[in-house]
């Protein structure tokens, strides 16, 4: 995904389309995301006639259509997104994370629903652990995503013992078991180098102690869920997994609204739109804090102001439909970081604020 997000954010065509769709990963749900995918495409196909030539639109439109065929909705995850340009993009990109039905028709790509997934603050991965077996479970929010297959589940069949004398010797069973853990936790750390998200460990109080000694990045370590669960389905490890991670991340965030605040404090913040707009495009964008589900549409003027204007506004010529958007892509594209936050939690800042370099 970090790929296609690269990819996306710097092309610039006479026409980028964006939809994005909420989906289910299950029936009977996901039978109806068919539709409202159709139903997308047919507002794009309204807009895509009104602004352009009926044989660029047609092509436009021809390319759309193929890439909605290649969904299969029996594989939905929470969102979807398509993007297509006039040129030779066109990408089908499944997301853990619900999505607003969107249609964007811009000069660029809006790439947020990718960054955010990226961002990945409610995925994480639950190791469920004991002495003589792992599993590996992806999940988001309260919803588990998969179970990790390949390498996994690792049964320890080199570094245990039944011998009674042996297991009387703690020190002799602790170099056992920590040696199982050592070689589960490199596994681990290979999955995490591929697809990074923080890590839960779900085993008995005396394993995580010794999961936590030979670990080699204890800092993916963000909980503990305190039993043996080796043996039930990893839907219900989830449901008992999602709070603990659920309180890590509200701490998380009320750390990163702390920056906020000592910000606003030195004088290094923004919140109005046009200065955002021009301390990012010089690169003194460091953190871009953003309310999900906020949206902007703009009109940038000839001398490169911003002029907001309604939603109801987006079909005309020459309006940006989200202007946000092109902030976040042009924060990443300076090296900045982009922190979304939960309704109610940039209140304060009118669900948009700026943390400068300087």
């Amino acid at each position: 995904m970090n790929e296609t997000v690269k990819k996306l954010k710097d092309i610039r065509s006479k026409c980028c389309v964006t939809i994005t769709l909420k989906t289910h990963r299950t029936r009977p749900e996901n039978e109806k995301d068919e539709i409202r995918l159709r139903s997308l495409l047919q507002d794009v196909e309204k807009r895509l006639h009104d602004d352009y030539e009926v044989r660029f639109a047609r092509a436009v439109m021809e390319k759309l259509e193929a890439a909605a065929q290649s969904v299969d909705h029996n594989h939905n995850q929470e969102g979807l997104a398509i993007f297509v340009n006039d040129e030779d993009i066109s990408e089908v990109v499944r997301v853990p994370i619900a999505l607003e039905n969107r249609i964007v028709i811009d000069p660029t790509f809006a790439t947020r629903p990718l960054v955010r997934a990226m961002q990945q603050d409610a995925a994480y991965y639950v190791l469920v652990l004991d002495r003589r077996k792992a599993r590996l479970l992806e999940a988001y929010n309260d919803q588990l995503v998969n179970e990790v297959a390949g390498e996994f589940p690792i049964e320890n069949t080199d570094h245990y013992s039944t011998d009674k004398h042996k297991l009387s010797m703690n020190k002799g069973t602790d170099n056992l078991i920590e040696t199982f853990f050592n070689g589960v936790d490199k596994e681990v750390l290979k999955v995490i180098h591929q697809h990074p998200k923080p890590l839960l460990i779900c085993t008995e109080e005396r394993n995580y102690y010794h999961y936590r000694k030979i670990a080699d990045k204890r800092e993916v370590i963000i909980g503990h869920l305190n039993k043996n669960r080796m043996e039930e389905k990893a839907g219900h490890i989830i449901a008992d997994a999602w709070p603990v991670v659920k309180a890590y991340n509200q701490q998380k965030n009320e750390e990163r609204i702390g920056e906020l605040r000592q910000a606003v404090n030195t004088g290094q913040f923004m919140s109005d739109y046009n200065d955002i707009w021009s301390a990012i495009r010089i690169g003194r964008g460091k953190t871009l804090f953003i309310q999900e589900g906020l949206f902007q549409p703009a009109i940038i003027t000839e001398e490169d102001r911003l002029e907001l204007v309604d939603e109801d506004q987006t079909t005309e010529k020459g309006v940006i439909d989200d202007i946000i958007d092109d902030m976040i892509e042009e924060n990443l594209r300076f090296g900045g970081d982009n922190v979304f936050l939960s309704e109610g939690d940039l209140d304060d800042f009118q669900g948009l604020a700026l943390v400068t370099r300087y």
